[in-house]
């Protein structure tokens, strides 16, 4: 099971990081030692400590690309901290479609499993990379991106740091063809007919 080796991944990521100077964060600095939320009076190791990730171990394979994430949202200590964590969990033949992270790099550690990635910088040039378990990638902020597991058997996992507590996730397929924007325009955009982009919207449709 792929879950036995992801407490094997936390160390070895955390090794990789000692020796990895950090990116420049992009969330503003803080006065103060930590930011309590405006409902937290007290303060003890609780408030440091998030155990969601304890329901991975152990658990059942997921059935389609799986993300948990660890970010302010879920974890309000991690507020003006500048950095947060996501598990990404990829059954066989299933991808991240390409995204991009407004706020933040991406530094992913596989766990896990081989993965197909990829980046689009700002002149469309396109890179690849084939991983396998125990390499680490780098996704440079904002551009897009996508991770794809070829195998058709095996899971793959991966777990990714932030250096913003609230990077941001921006899909491309749902920003552009869920949110509204007028099939004309799309057809137009894409040099294709409405018909087309409505088959898209469809096939994105919850």
């Amino acid at each position: 099971m792929a879950y036995t080796t992801l407490k094997h991944g936390f160390s070895l990521l955390v090794a990789a990081l000692s020796i990895t100077p950090l990116a420049h964060a992009g969330d503003p600095d803080i006065l103060s030692d930590f930011v309590l939320p405006g409902n937290v009076t007290t303060v003890d190791g609780k408030f440091f400590t998030f155990t969601g990730l304890r329901k991975l171990i152990g658990a059942k394979d997921p059935t389609k690309f799986t993300v948990t994430k660890v970010s302010m949202a879920e974890f309000p200590a991690l507020n003006g901290q500048s950095v947060s964590y996501a598990v990404l969990q990829y059954p066989a033949g299933t991808v991240n479609p390409p995204h991009t992270h407004p706020r933040s790099a991406e530094f992913l550690f596989l766990i896990d499993g081989t993965l197909e990635v990829g980046i689009v910088d700002t002149t469309n040039k396109l890179y690849t990379q084939t991983l396998q378990s125990g390499d680490l990638f780098v996704f440079p902020k904002g551009l897009v991106h996508y991770q794809y597991n070829t195998n058709s058997e095996n899971l793959a996992v991966a777990l990714s740091a932030f250096g913003s507590a609230n990077a941001g996730t921006v899909s491309v397929p749902s920003s552009v063809f869920t949110t509204g924007i007028d099939d004309g325009i799309l057809a137009k955009s894409f040099k294709t007919d409405v018909a087309t982009i409505q088959k898209i919207k469809a096939g994105l449709a919850p």
